[in-house]
């Protein structure tokens, strides 16, 4: 198997750099670049990169952000990382793994083997769960030697850091519990991609390498995936075509997805129905990855929508899932329209996953209706569901100022009405 990494001789920033940033960590970073230092041993651009990355990561990453000897990199790489938030969560999802009690590895095999590294905030966050050794392997030397030191100053004493490409690594490897993949997103002229067959390494491609290798595979996806292709091609892959996709985790923060995870397992522990989980912060809906089925056809509908009734806007994960008919069962909803996704019941539901309403008033868009409506209303929160205007283009209609505790609905009703909804937010 390919070596540990042995860094080179000497410190990634000197000392008078260290104390340049430290001076100037609150300071703006466009500010100091055109002032500059007249200390010539200060690595001008490699003290901006750090004052900029701590900056940004002290909403992002706010544990590396409190230790002050983490070394940041480009401003890029910190922005593509993944969030503290997102990290913690497959935390949580591979630290169930190790407490199962049906671990495979043996003496001296790693639990967790992370093939694309990367920056390293996701192994991190993975492997200071686990009381196992992990690997993470990069085939970028300097993004190894930043992986490197930051794991020794953040106390990160079960981790090797490999310097390799993740296929040779992968052919080398004996056996791993868990396997984690982050594939790249970009081709060779660094445009998006949008399909996992383009993503490198190609999953498709190694995939029964990796299932051979490991208990369970973890894979990383863009949330722009079209995830339902995304497991038909998995599943559908390699030499003993079986269904292997046992999760699909779709993963937001603050009502923006952020990514997709796949769980992927030959294992007989698996034989339960596959799982379709939605987060989104604390809110989690979980539902089969297979039934029932997501026809439109099976939502039960509402014939009416009524002051003192409550209105519920799902979450960008349900939104992303589109298992709304599995949704309104699950909650005894009843939706307004196929298109619509918003949801109406007669009494409130504490748990539902996004966010709830209260009904004040229904009226369609005729003007005195909705003069009547909106009598004393200035200010209001406008979105639009199903709906021929757009919300800017509704709130110029409506005359009403941005923001408030109103918040107003344009949607399209089944039976083909349109109508505004007038809500407060519970």
């Amino acid at each position: 198997m390919n070596t540990p990494f042995c860094p080179p001789d000497g410190p990634i920033l000197n000392e008078a750099t260290w104390t340049f940033v430290r001076q100037h960590a609150n300071d703006d970073v466009r500010h100091l670049a055109l002032s500059g230092t007249k200390n010539p041993e200060v690595d001008v651009t490699m003290a901006l990169q750090q004052i900029q990355g701590r900056q940004t990561a002290r909403q992002k990453l706010p544990t590396w952000a409190s230790c002050k000897d983490v070394v940041f990199p480009p401003h890029l790489s910190m922005e593509q990382c993944s969030s503290e938030q997102t990290a913690l969560y497959k935390a949580l999802l591979v630290e169930s793994l190790e407490q199962d009690g049906t671990s495979e590895v043996q003496g001296g095999q790693p639990f967790l083997v992370d093939l694309t590294g990367g920056l390293g905030v996701d192994f991190f966050f993975m492997a200071r769960r686990l009381a196992q050794p992990c690997i993470y392997v990069e085939q970028q030397e300097h993004l190894c030697r930043l992986a490197y030191h930051n794991f020794q100053v953040l106390g990160l004493s079960q981790a090797t850091v490999v310097h390799a490409d993740c296929e040779e690594f992968l052919q080398q490897l004996d056996r791993a519990e868990v396997i984690f993949l982050d594939p790249a997103r970009r081709d060779s002229h660094g445009a998006r991609t949008y399909a996992i067959s383009d993503c490198t390494p190609d999953v498709l491609q190694l995939l029964d390498t990796l299932l051979d290798k490991c208990r369970v595979l973890v894979i990383k996806l863009s949330p722009m995936l079209d995830w339902h292709k995304v497991v038909d091609d998995l599943n559908h892959c390699g030499q003993n075509a079986l269904q292997v996709v046992r999760e699909v985790h779709i993963v937001s923060v603050a009502n923006e997805c952020k990514e997709l995870l796949l769980v992927l397992s030959r294992q007989p522990r698996y034989a339960s129905e596959p799982l379709l989980c939605c987060v989104n912060d604390n809110q989690r809906f979980t539902t089969s990855l297979y039934a029932p089925p997501f026809s439109l056809n099976t939502l039960p509908f509402t014939l009416n929508v009524s002051p003192s009734a409550y209105l519920y806007e799902p979450n960008a994960s349900v939104m992303k899932a589109g298992c709304f008919t599995a949704l309104a069962q699950a909650y005894q909803l009843k939706a307004l329209a196929p298109n619509s996704h918003l949801f109406v019941s007669s009494v409130p539901v504490d748990s539902f996953p996004g966010r709830r309403f209260l009904i004040r008033q229904v009226s369609t868009l005729n003007h005195k209706e909705i003069s009547h409506a909106l009598k004393g209303v200035t200010q209001a929160n406008v979105a639009v569901r199903n709906f021929p205007l757009k919300a800017e283009e509704l709130r110029r209609r409506l005359k009403l100022r941005d923001g408030g505790t109103t918040y107003v609905f344009g949607t399209t009703l089944n039976d083909g009405r349109r109508v505004v909804i007038l809500c407060t937010r519970i």
